[in-house]
């Protein structure tokens, strides 16, 4: 399951945190409002979107610019922007308004507060964006094969929180009901951009083309969704957060055994599934991208999409545990593609029985997680063999084998990845390559008193700490490491991306190197307006037509 050709294989499911999002704002009928929209004919101004839950409130303030094309950029090291946010702890006031007026359109170069849960920002999709405006200010839709093609109006090429350019450290939220599973400070960000993009795009439609202009149809523009960019920086979350990521994994997997498990099918259930595999065709068809290595699993996820149906007469439905004779047919005729797919489906029929493990996804202790230092040196050895028994058998010294090198860059803080024989970059090497971290750990460990303690190994060689605290984690956290090498010279990091952004809950996944990726969120949610339980979870599969 952790190598990373599987974990770039992941698709969304019931327990990404944008549906588990959607699904508590509308049980708890949660009321959006939009109490600023100070928005000039130009696209200029600012705006506020409230959303009031239970308990409290949450507002995305935004700022809209007017950028020129030529600043128009997804890289991180831009320094405008189409339109900037971040999302409010409460409802502001006017001096929150002009404090964060003066800092947010300045994304790192300026600064937030404790006030503020996410900083972010998003760029137009220009060809996309200037056709809508240009078709409803004449009094016409957008041409749905252009809206299928790009399928966002506005891309985000950062969301930040948890602690970064002053917003609240994840503490602050995480003892909220609503803020438990992880993200969801971020996800709710997402989902009022979402709002704000629209509501844009008429605004800006209407001023264009006075009395004769349409506002986007409703039908439209839940096709529509969230574009992101990410790239790098994203990439190491998984290493450097192994108690959480194994949390994530560890809670799909439980998911997923407990379906398996279910005696039989009931007949509605069935049906549900049967209809999920069809609405997976049309997303599939939807799905664009022009990256080989994506070509090929597109073609393999539609041919695995066709066996599929063609398999599904033949299933039982009604014969004991037909989910796990449906996986145990998935993983000899399927790729990892559509195995994984499969995966997903089979949990959408059985919220009741899958969904509260949603509060497992946290991880509210990797901070406390101390070194044991009274465990022997055999005992941590043997740990090591567990994890990374499969990295021991690699030649470390061939250029092969540690070709790649993480290192942060200096201009933006953020992770990158270099060629280590190519660039001068190996002395500022972080420790994002645990299979050889280990191995090398292993052979120092064999020179050592097996009946030693750690402690007093580690006293001599304190540079494999972070090697013996992973080791120690995994006795809790069994997914935790990814089972591959991550400085090789065939490493894809988009793999580690996609793994990511799955449990966020994205779609159609556009790599657009090995090290980059779009992605779109929320395409297919209700809007605000429309949210209610009967259509807060099945909207990310779309239906022929819609």
């Amino acid at each position: 399951m952790m190598r990373l050709s599987r974990l770039g294989s992941l698709h969304q499911c019931r327990l990404s945190f944008m549906r588990i999002l959607l699904r508590r704002i509308a049980r708890e009928n949660w009321q959006v409002s939009r109490p600023v929209f100070d928005i000039d004919r130009n696209g200029v101004g600012r705006a506020v979107y409230t959303a009031k839950g239970p308990e409290r409130a949450y507002s995305l303030v935004v700022f809209a610019h007017d950028l020129p094309d030529e600043k128009r950029s997804d890289r991180v090291i831009a320094d405008a922007w189409d339109a900037t946010f971040t999302l409010f702890d409460g409802v502001p006031a006017e001096a929150d308004l002009e404090r964060l007026a003066e800092n947010v359109p300045l994304q790192e170069a300026g600064r937030i507060s404790r006030q503020e849960l996410s900083l972010s920002r998003a760029n137009r999709s220009v060809r996309l964006w200037t056709h809508v405006v240009d078709r409803l200010a004449s009094g016409q839709q957008p041409d749905l094969q252009q809206i299928e093609a790009v399928g966002y109006l506005m891309r985000t090429t950062a969301v930040y929180g948890s602690g970064k350019f002053g917003a609240a450290d994840r503490d602050v939220i995480a003892d909220r009901q609503e803020m438990q599973v992880p993200f969801q400070a971020e996800m709710l960000s997402v989902y009022l951009t979402r709002t704000f993009v629209r509501d844009l795009v008429n605004h800006m439609a209407g001023n264009l083309g006075g009395t004769q202009a349409v506002r986007l149809d409703p039908a439209i523009a839940r096709r529509l969704g969230i574009g992101n960019s990410t790239g790098l920086g994203m990439a190491p979350f998984i290493v450097n957060h192994p108690i959480l990521f194994n949390n994530w994994m560890m809670v799909r997997e439980e998911a997923i055994a407990r379906v398996r498990a279910v005696a039989q099918a009931a007949p509605e259930d069935a049906e549900i599934f049967r209809q999920l595999v069809k609405r997976s065709v049309v997303s599939t068809e939807r799905w664009q991208s022009a990256h080989p290595v994506q070509l090929r699993k597109l073609a393999g996820l539609k041919a695995d999409l066709e066996a599929l149906l063609q398999y599904l007469p033949d299933w039982d439905a009604h014969a004991q545990r037909p989910w796990n004779t449906l996986i145990e047919w998935s993983e000899t005729s399927l790729s990892e593609e559509g195995q994984e797919l499969v995966a997903s489906l089979i949990l959408e029929p059985y919220g009741a029985l899958v969904d509260g493990l949603a509060s497992c996804m946290a991880d509210s202790n990797a901070d406390a997680f101390r070194i044991d230092g009274s465990m022997t040196v055999s005992a941590v050895r043997d740990l090591l063999q567990e994890s990374f028994g499969w990295a021991q058998a690699l030649d470390w010294n061939d250029p092969a084998n540690c070709a790649r090198a993480w290192y942060v860059s200096e201009e933006k803080l953020e992770p990158r990845m270099g060629e280590r024989f190519e660039e001068p970059i190996a002395d500022y090497e972080q420790p994002l390559a645990p299979a050889r971290d280990a191995a090398a750990a292993v052979r120092a460990l064999d020179a050592w008193d097996p009946k030693d303690t750690i402690a007093r190994f580690l006293l001599n060689h304190p540079e494999h700490r972070h090697t013996v605290r992973r080791a120690q984690m995994a006795r809790v956290a069994p997914y935790g490491e990814i089972r591959d090498n991550t400085i090789s010279a065939s490493v894809m990091p988009v793999d580690m991306l996609r793994a990511k952004l799955s449990f966020f809950g994205a779609t159609h996944f556009d790599p657009r190197s090995d090290r980059w990726v779009r992605i779109c969120m929320y395409a297919g949610a209700p809007y605000p307006e429309d949210l209610t339980p009967d259509n807060a979870d099945l909207w990310v599969y779309p239906e022929a037509g819609t």
